[in-house]
Parts: structure tokens; C-alpha cells; sequence
């Protein structure tokens, strides 16, 4: 269930509460006339299931209650209400496969602008898993790929192309490219200060390195991986199951195929340089491509299903 708490200009008041009363999934309604002072208005609140969420937040932003007002959403983790779930059950579909797209839009905005705590996770991370590669460390190569936060950007870039968003997908553009050339560029200068204190050297780096050679020899087996992560991540963020990030971030070979770049391009081996631009290439294009892709059929299951839902009698006893 999600918990909408609105302030809502007084004229739209009424067209509100039947948007709201005429939604099935919908219950525990409270108006408070003129409760609300910055801005001034009148405060409603209710609850919703999460599949009709999206439809709901849909007609109160076509009543410009978000322009003149504002509407704030909580996901509600326990609520003991025989009503509550009543209304989850005469909702459509399940919980899990609803989308909140106007919530999507926003958890990707966040994590898809470029700041300075990003730079710094997208910059040690990177340097982690030089340390990494040069060790033919697998466990410090696992734990730069938790660590890095590219994943916000893909999943921006994703939601931007179905959602038509041209500035998300500027801005998430924006934040993969500089903070992936940041990180290599700093991790480079780390290399040649590791070097220079003996903790690295081009005979590691030119090592067999069996742990940690196929960050830089991309294969199909890469764009697959790439693939399936991309499908997860999306579902992850989609479905409020954001535990499963961590699994997808140690799945594919992006920061460490970065950092690889870097330690190389700092002694001057460019076919290593070379193979991983292509690993970290490879990876985020199968990403962005299985993410876009997943949105897609998210959105064309759930139409599908709306429609079908809508096409049958409905339940009587909703209010």
C-alpha cells in the first residue's frame, strides 16, 4: 500500500476526493479543510494499493494539484486494516508488478545527478578495483563493483527513453560518461603514485592473472551477463526490491573493467587499455538495452492488464 498526503488548492478539493473515491484500490480517506498554510489549502490524505497508484497519481497531477499544491508519497510497510486489505484485493494484478513511474522518475533523478558524494563512490570504487586487478584479487573486484554507483545513471537513461525525457536523459548521460572518465582519470594517477611507491608494478599487471584476466578480453558471455543484470536491476527498482541491486552490481564488469583501463593506460599497454573500453562498453550497452527493453514490457503488461481488468464487471461494496 502507498499513503498520499496532498495539499490541495480548495476548488480542486472536490474533483480530488471523487478522482480519489472513484479509484479502486483506494481507501482510509481524510479531508482537512484548510488545515494546510504553506501552501494554504486543504490537506487530504488516503491510502492506495500500489497497482493503482500510477493511475491515481496520474489524475491528480492532470488537476495541477503537484503545480498549486503538492502531493507527497509513502510506502506504507505495515498496515492492520481489514479495509486496507479489501482494497488491495479489488485493485488490479499484484503489488509487485505495478510501476510507479511518476516514483521511478524520481528515485532515478536522484541517483542519476552528478554530485560529489557520486564522483567520490564512482572514483573509489574505481581505485578499489585497481588494487584488484593488480592483486588478481577477486574478493576486492567484488567488493568495488558493490560500491560503485553507475547503476543509478543506466537505470536514469533507461526510464528517460520510455518516459520521453529528454533532460533525465541528458543529466543521467551525463553523470555515466564524466564520472567514468573522473574515475579513470584519477585512478591513473593512482597507479603511477602506487608505482612509484613499489605497491605496483607492470610485471602484475602483465601476470597471467587468471581471476581477473576477463575484465579485459570481453566475450558474448559479457553482453549476456550484461543482459540478464540489466533485466534484474530494472525489476529491482521497479518493484521496490532494492536488495537485488547489490547482486546486480557484482554481476557485471563496468568499474573494474574501468579501473583495469586506468592501471594499463598508466604503463602505457594500450591493448589492455583497449579490450577493457570495450569490456565497459559492452556492459553498458547490454544494460541500458535489457533495462530499456524490461521498462517497455513493463509498461505494455500493465496497459494490457488495466485493460482487461477494466473490461470486467467490477466488484460491488468499493468506497
Amino acid at each position: 500500500m502507498l499513503h498520499l498526503r496532498m495539499i490541495v488548492p480548495p476548488d480542486r478539493t472536490s474533483a480530488a476526493v471523487r478522482l480519489i473515491e472513484s479509484t479502486v484500490g483506494t481507501t482510509h480517506l481524510v479531508v482537512l479543510p484548510g488545515a494546510a498554510r504553506d501552501p494554504s489549502g486543504d490537506l487530504v490524505l488516503c491510502d492506495v494499493a500500489r497497482e493503482a497508484g500510477d493511475e491515481l497519481l496520474g489524475g491528480l497531477r492532470g488537476l495541477r494539484i503537484d503545480q498549486d499544491g503538492s502531493i507527497a508519497v509513502d510506502t506504507i510497510g505495515l498496515s492492520l486494516s481489514a479495509r486496507a486489505e479489501a482494497a488491495e484485493e479489488e485493485a488490479p494484478g499484484e503489488p509487485a508488478d505495478a510501476v510507479i513511474w511518476e516514483q521511478l522518475a524520481g528515485a532515478t533523478h536522484e541517483e542519476s545527478t552528478l554530485s560529489i558524494t557520486y564522483s567520490a563512490f564512482m572514483i573509489l570504487a574505481t581505485m578499489i578495483a585497481a588494487c584488484g586487478v593488480v592483486l588478481d584479487n577477486a574478493i576486492l573486484i567484488v567488493g568495488a563493483m558493490a560500491v560503485g554507483p553507475e547503476f543509478g545513471p543506466l537505470a536514469g537513461i533507461c526510464t528517460a527513453v520510455v518516459q520521453r525525457a529528454p533532460k533525465l536523459a541528458a543529466r543521467s548521460l551525463f553523470a555515466l560518461v564524466v564520472g567514468f572518465a573522473a574515475a579513470i582519470a584519477a585512478t591513473t594517477v593512482f597507479s603511477l603514485g602506487m608505482d612509484a611507491l613499489d605497491l605496483f608494478s607492470r610485471s602484475q599487471l602483465e601476470a597471467d592473472r587468471p581471476n581477473t584476466r576477463f575484465i579485459w578480453q570481453p566475450d558474448p558471455f559479457s553482453f549476456v551477463v550484461a543482459l540478464l543484470a540489466g533485466v534484474a536491476g530494472t525489476l529491482s527498482l521497479t518493484s521496490a526490491k532494492s536488495g537485488a541491486l547489490v547482486g546486480v552490481a557484482i554481476s557485471v564488469t563496468t568499474v573494474p573493467a574501468g579501473a583495469n583501463a586506468a592501471v594499463a593506460l598508466s604503463y602505457g599497454d594500450l591493448s589492455q587499455t583497449w579490450g577493457s573500453i570495450e569490456q565497459l562498453g559492452l556492459n553498458l550497452f547490454g544494460i541500458m538495452l535489457a533495462g530499456t527493453l524490461t521498462l517497455y514490457g513493463q509498461k505494455l503488461l500493465w496497459r494490457t492488464q488495466r485493460g482487461r481488468w477494466r473490461r470486467e464487471p467490477r466488484s460491488e461494496g468499493h468506497g
